[in-house]
């Protein structure tokens, strides 16, 4: 008669998160894989155009700054028929004119040496390398409607995978938790497989769940305010909204650009040997307010200072939103404004983009290793072994 092995009872709940494991890393295999490797691009964008953009530095010198109507008016020549949007200053780097609008669908930015007023570069950002990858990885280069809630699904079915993943792997005794630990190099390509799914997959779990989270802030506007609502205690986040001046004030100033120039140097002034980055942005029309950010580190975006004022009589307008003076900003407030420093691994600096580069770089190979798996299986399953033969 024919000798059986006794079948194992399974484990209802890990086989349960092992059955949403599999069909949720099928459906959103290629998104991750795809939202990894554009990861890894993005990943050193700015070290990569320090390297090869030359025009982006200009050496500082014993000169006055031309004011920001100026660079403005020689940017305007460069680029006609353009609302330019900011006036950007950083010490040893080329003044940047940022052209952009969403309605009409345009981003460049004009290079102006800010102590002899050359245009050095006219930028089109829609033919920039990394602005094209960017469009990708946000929203897979289709309308933002679209694209977003596709790719922020898929963010959030990695989520899960992650959390999924770290149950699966977790070791019930002693003896299997060494074998975890550890990519066996020298065996059989399905075994090496395994292990580089399963333990790189663990090695990167904590900080691809950072990654993930801090992606689906940013495309979910739901789970935005879910995360500040959590981290402040249960405050309603404020979204930002435009600031406007008082154009009934009968104490106006000539223009609004004269009003943008003199708060510019009264801010230079204050602080002489400031060494961040100063944004001023000149208003369109009489109804706007001049805003100027202050970012003591450039290399981020968490700690800049926003200030608004009103153009006709420079008085300071406070605002209510999170993107206001960064002395006044709460924990939750800090937590959303460094979510996309955390995102791309800035916020740790150098050394947070080298462990988001890795991380990304590992997490895109996780639905191919996954599927090889899956394939792997299922041909085992094919093709079982024949049953042990007792003699009668």
């Amino acid at each position: 008669m024919g000798f059986k092995k006794p079948i194992k009872k399974k484990n209802t709940f890990k086989y349960w998160i092992g059955q949403l494991h599999l069909w949720l890393g099928l459906i959103s295999g290629l998104f991750v894989l795809f939202l990894g490797l554009t990861g890894c691009i993005l990943a050193f964008q700015r070290e990569i155009e320090d390297t090869v953009q030359t025009y982006r530095f200009t050496e500082t010198q014993n000169k006055p700054l031309l004011a920001p109507t100026q660079l403005k008016a020689i940017a305007d020549k460069a680029l006609p028929n353009k609302h330019a949007h900011s006036v950007t200053y950083q010490p040893g780097r080329t003044t940047q004119v940022v052209y952009y609008d969403l309605v009409a669908d345009y981003y460049y930015i004009v290079f102006v040496n800010q102590y002899t007023g050359k245009v050095l570069k006219v930028k089109n950002m829609a033919d920039d390398f990394f602005r094209i990858i960017i469009m990708g990885h946000y929203y897979l280069w289709l309308p933002p409607e679209i694209g977003q809630p596709i790719l922020t699904t898929a963010t959030m079915m990695f989520v899960f995978l992650l959390i999924s993943g770290l149950v699966l792997w977790w070791p019930k005794s002693k003896a299997a938790r060494k074998q975890r630990f550890t990519v066996k190099l020298k065996s059989k390509w399905r075994r090496l497989n395994y292990d580089l799914h399963n333990v790189l997959g663990f090695y990167i779990t904590f900080i691809a769940l950072f990654i993930g989270l801090s992606g689906m802030v940013m495309g979910f506007q739901w789970f935005a305010k879910s995360v500040y609502w959590v981290s402040s205690g249960g405050r309603t986040m404020n979204v930002w909204e435009e600031t406007y001046s008082d154009t009934t004030s009968l104490a106006k100033l000539s223009t609004n650009a004269a009003a943008a120039d003199q708060l510019w140097a009264k801010f230079l002034k204050e602080d002489p040997t400031f060494k961040g980055s100063i944004d001023v942005h000149i208003p369109e029309d009489e109804k706007g307010a001049i805003e100027i950010a202050k970012n003591p580190d450039p290399s981020t975006y968490w700690k800049a200072d926003y200030r608004y004022f009103d153009q006709h009589t420079l008085k300071e307008i406070e605002v209510k939103h999170l993107y206001g003076k960064f002395a006044n900003t709460s924990v939750a407030d800090k937590l959303i404004r460094m979510n996309y420093d955390i995102h791309i691994g800035a916020i740790a600096g150098l050394p947070g983009k080298i462990i988001a580069f890795f991380a990304s770089l590992i997490a895109a190979s996780m639905p191919i290793t996954g599927v090889l798996i899956w394939v792997g299986r299922k041909k085992k399953k094919a093709n079982p072994t024949k049953p042990l033969q007792t003699t009668p």
